[in-house]
């Protein structure tokens, strides 16, 4: 009876967490991107623009988990969906774009993610936007809901792709600058057009960012700025944006990647991590308390999915928040905390795929 309660409970706090989706529509963005479109669940599906949501599969037997941001809005498009573009030699975004059908149900985690606003239809601001390659993907989003809720608001983005055929969503922002043509304008720029290209070519650099944007925000007193992209591309892009006045503050970025073992290894040779010792945490998972030695070198996070603890995770680098809990006591070292705002990281949260133990009187709550 005691195991059968606790199966119970367990399967209360996963619903919490987890739901199911089923896909309806599966469309074919360009050769190696296609996007995933849903049937809304009952009750709907709540999120907000620009967030992401973690797909859960057995693939070979072995659970695997990914996060991808969702390219809708939930002020436009009946149908949630995300964008999946393939990763050489990966197994989800490979499976995405060969296996997967319609009708095909798939576990997720509810929708997290900092990378987005809130809309009112008295604000008059400019999105200004640059994105590269699948960073395209929360930007329709935050773009559609921008234009449908704030009539006297603008977009612009600076879109970096490989090639015309690479460009993800063309049909789609072609479609929304004749349907907003005072509103909304895209800047393509192509690492490697074909000979007909008249727009601009090469690789992004600070010069490109400013001579773009210069004109376009000549007369504007209100923007707010969203990069997303390839790591290289948007320290060019915050870098210029930075250069030119921009506030940080307006500035919001979303990594979908982190050599966290590289910024691991720099930290520990600057001496900035502490002696890597075995240690006894105490973690609260919606409201069960587990006790359990997190080895030395290895993450809260880690040991404690070693022990089948049910920890929420996702990326496990340190970006997408799934696993974030609040340290209550005790002290750790968070080799990576891109996914956290400024005013969560002075909260006392923490992201447990990143963070390792650096005292012996540790608790952590995950709600």
């Amino acid at each position: 009876m005691f195991n059968l309660f606790k199966k119970k409970k367990e399967e209360k706090h996963r619903g919490d967490q987890y739901l199911s989706l089923k896909v309806r529509e599966i469309v074919k963005e360009t050769s190696d991107t296609v996007s995933v479109f849903f049937e809304q669940p009952e009750p709907f599906l709540e999120y907000k623009p620009g967030q992401y949501l973690t797909v859960i599969l057995d693939l070979g037997g072995k659970e695997v988990r990914r996060s991808y941001s969702l390219c809708t809005s939930p002020f436009v498009d009946p149908h949630p969906g995300i964008s999946v573009k393939r990763v050489e030699g990966g197994l989800v975004s490979n499976y995405f774009n060969d296996q997967l059908r319609p009708g095909k149900t798939i576990e997720i985690m509810k929708p997290l993610g900092h990378f987005t606003t809130d809309f009112h239809s008295k604000n008059k601001r400019h999105f200004v936007m640059i994105a590269g390659g699948s960073g395209i993907t929360p930007i329709m989003g935050i773009a559609k809901s921008a234009l449908i809720n704030e009539p006297e608001s603008k977009v612009t983005i600076l879109y970096c792709s490989r090639s015309e055929d690479q460009i993800i969503f063309k049909n789609q922002l072609e479609k929304l600058q004749d349907q907003y043509a005072s509103r909304f304008r895209v800047v393509h720029n192509l690492s490697q057009p074909t000979s007909s290209w008249t727009g601009l070519k090469g690789r992004l650099d600070s010069n490109k960012v400013k001579d773009t944007l210069t004109n376009i925000l000549a007369s504007d007193t209100n923007p707010l700025y969203f990069v997303c992209g390839p790591e290289g591309m948007m320290e060019t892009a915050i870098q210029a944006l930075e250069s030119m006045g921009m506030p940080k503050e307006l500035i919001l970025k979303e990594s979908f990647f982190t050599d966290i073992d590289a910024k691991e290894a720099t930290l520990k040779a600057s001496g900035k991590l502490s002696p890597e010792l075995t240690r006894e945490i105490e973690v609260i998972v919606n409201g069960e308390s587990h006790r359990f030695e997190v080895p030395a070198g290895k993450t809260i996070l880690e040991a404690g999915l070693d022990l089948d603890v049910d920890m929420p995770y996702s990326c496990q680098s340190g970006l997408c928040t799934s696993c974030r809990g609040k340290l209550i006591s005790g002290k750790v070292d968070m080799i990576e905390d891109a996914g956290l705002s400024e005013s969560e990281i002075a909260e006392g949260y923490i992201l447990c795929c990143s963070s390792k133990p650096a005292s012996s009187d540790i608790k952590i709550i995950i709600e």
